[in-house]
Order: C-alpha cells, then structure tokens, then sequence
C-alpha cells in the first residue's frame, strides 16, 4: 500500500461535483486576488486548511455525509494548477476533530480528536438526532464552538496513517494546535486551569508551559515565520467578541492589534512579507447581519513590540470569508467560504484559493498608510 505523501495526483471532474454557480469575484476583490478556485467537494462542509511547507498536499477539516462531526483529510495539490482532487481521510472517523497541521518536515500531521470518548457512539447519536429535529422543525441554531473535554492532541505518521501517536493526556479539551518553524515547539490551547488559555510544549508534547493566564478564551495560536512571536484571538477586552493579539513566543510583551465592537479571529503570519492576515466582522449594530471578510494589516516589529498599519480589506463577498492562510511561498491565499454549492444543495463552507496581487496589496498598503 503507498502512503499518503507518495499518493499519485488524481483529479475529480469539476464539472460532475459542482453546479453552475459562479464563484463570484467582485470588482473590488479582484484589486488583490485572482479569481477563486474551489478546491473541495463531497463533503457537507470543508475548511480550516493549511499547507504542507512542500505544498504538494493540503490537509483540512471536512464533515462526510454519513458523519456528524468534522474529520481530518489531507489532499494532493499543484500551485500551478489548483484544483479539486482526491482527499484521503486520517483521522479514525470517530468523534470530533480539528485544527489539522503539517509538521515542517511533511512526515507527520498533528490534529486534535476526541475519538477516545468512551461515550462516543452515544455523543454521535445525540448530534445526530438533534441535527435531524433541527431540521424537521426548520431551526438553525447559531453557530458555537464545542469545547469537548474528551479532545486531545495526536500526530499521525504520515507513512503509516493508521498509526496515531497522543501527545496529551491532560482531561479536559486540548485542540488549536501548531507546530512552530524549526518543528521542535508545539503551540495548543487547553483549559486545563478553568478556561481556554495557550500553552507552548516540546513536539513531543513533553515540558508543557502555560504561556496566557488571563480570565476568557484565548486560542488559535501560531508562531510568527521566525518564531519569535505568536498571534492569537482572544475575548478578553469583553466576552464573545474576538480580538487579534500578538505576544512574544515566552507570552510576554502583550499588544493588542484590534479592539471595538467587532469581531477578529483567525490571524495569520504571510512567510517572507511583515503581513497579518484575519478574518473580521463589524458586530457593533445589532440589527445588521455581520459579514465576514478577510483583513491585513502590515506590521513592523523590533524585540519589545509589534506596530501595524491600518487595516486593508481583501475580501468583500456577501458570502462569509474565513480562516485565510498563506501559502509557504507567499504567491497563494487558501481560505474557507460560502460560494458556491454542489448540485441541489445551497452553499456551503469549502476551500478556495487566489493568487496575491502582491504589488497592489503593497500599494495601497503604501497609499493607506500615508494618509
């Protein structure tokens, strides 16, 4: 049997997956972006994808349809030519995962699972039962994220992909996972002492440090491309609405990158430029419905602090655009949205991927921050 990594490039009929509607491009996004190309199908939802540092695969989160959870996919891909191909699941297809991750050297994929709940079957039954009245009755619940307490951290040998080795073991919920640059850190987020805070470990999970400890969520870290700081969202300016941080890699020299009555999550680190990227809402009128869109500010940074410009707007789609990363090479912008659907289904939360204009971002960059 090959492995994963050595998987041959197959490539799905677009035409027999999806339906006929456009991935639409306005006039304003197409200032900073190619035109988007969707590369998932098949699954009820996709999203949260990253790159292998080769780029010759993605790995994301993806809910099957006789699934009521998100699993782990990993799934070949060509820069010159992205496009939807065959995904290959690694996760065990039991509980909840998330927060999927390539180790720098491509042999491993990191992810959180809560597989081991030893009420599993019964947790799955109970989802899907609500799911199914849910839809009888015609309600849509509001979106709110699952702290399981039964997730923890695996890594998958990507050679031998049934193979899972835990990282943690801690009760209660360890996800938001990330490995740093040189592959010897592991960056997660576990409320472990009461609430959602971010902790930094050697890979192996061993040496576990708390790095934030203030009251409310704070989670989705990533190390910067030299390791020397870590970006993250957390409530703690005021409960449920999302705010970028930035804090040295040992948790000090806290800033603040957004505030106010909106919400900023996802923040991301572009590999070569001094870019962030996030996605963000404006939630300060409660009568008009938030949309999400993409966000980047560039930042300069010297050993104590971290300065940004104005935020620029990337994305303006009235679908929601969400959880941008860059490619390792700095050329692509992967990200999750709503914009178009498989036959007789309404959209629904997939990967696309554009091309940066990287010399318009720049200039208007240049142009907001002169004025």
């Amino acid at each position: 049997m090959l492995s994963i990594r050595s998987q041959p490039l197959i490539y799905l009929p677009a035409i027999m997956l999806l339906g006929t509607f456009p991935t639409f491009a306005s006039e304003y996004e197409d200032t900073f972006l190619s035109h988007p190309v969707r590369i998932t199908a098949g699954l009820t939802k996709a999203g949260e994808g990253y790159f292998a540092q080769d780029m010759s695969h993605i790995c994301y989160q993806g809910i099957p349809a006789d699934k009521p959870f998100y699993q782990i996919f990993i799934q070949p891909f060509t820069s010159s030519n992205p496009r939807i191909t065959q995904r290959f699941r690694v996760s065990t297809g039991k509980g909840r995962t998330t927060c999927a991750w390539f180790s720098p050297n491509g042999k491993q994929l990191l992810f959180a699972s809560s597989h081991l709940d030893p009420n599993v079957q019964q947790t799955e039954k109970d989802a899907i039962a609500q799911a199914k009245a849910d839809a009888l009755a015609g309600r849509r619940r509001r979106y709110k994220w699952d702290f399981d307490p039964h997730m923890d951290l695996f890594v998958a040998d990507l050679d031998k992909p049934a193979s899972l080795k835990q990282l943690t073991n801690t009760p209660g919920y360890d996800a938001e996972c990330s490995f740093s640059p040189d592959g010897t850190r592991l960056l997660f987020v576990s409320d472990r002492d009461g609430d959602p805070d971010i902790y930094v470990a050697h890979a192996d999970g061993s040496h576990v440090t708390q790095l934030t400890d203030q009251p409310g969520y704070d989670g989705g870290p990533f190390f910067s491309p030299d390791g020397q700081w870590i970006a993250y969202r957390t409530d703690r300016q005021e409960e449920d609405l999302l705010q970028i941080h930035v804090m040295r890699a040992d948790g000090t020299n806290d800033v603040a990158i957004t505030k106010g009555r909106s919400v900023h999550w996802a923040p991301y680190w572009h590999p070569t430029k001094p870019w962030l990227i996030w996605t963000g809402a404006d939630h300060s009128d409660p009568t008009v419905r938030p949309n999400y869109d993409l966000w980047l500010v560039q930042y300069e940074a010297d050993k104590h602090s971290i300065k940004c410009s104005a935020p620029l707007r990337i994305t303006d789609h009235p679908g929601a655009d969400v959880l941008p990363v860059f490619s390792p090479d700095g050329k692509l912008l992967m990200w999750t949205a709503s914009r178009e659907a498989e036959a007789g289904r309404k959209p629904t939360s997939q990967l696309y991927v554009s091309t940066i204009k990287t010399d318009s971002v720049e200039e208007t960059l240049r142009t907001t921050t002169n004025h």
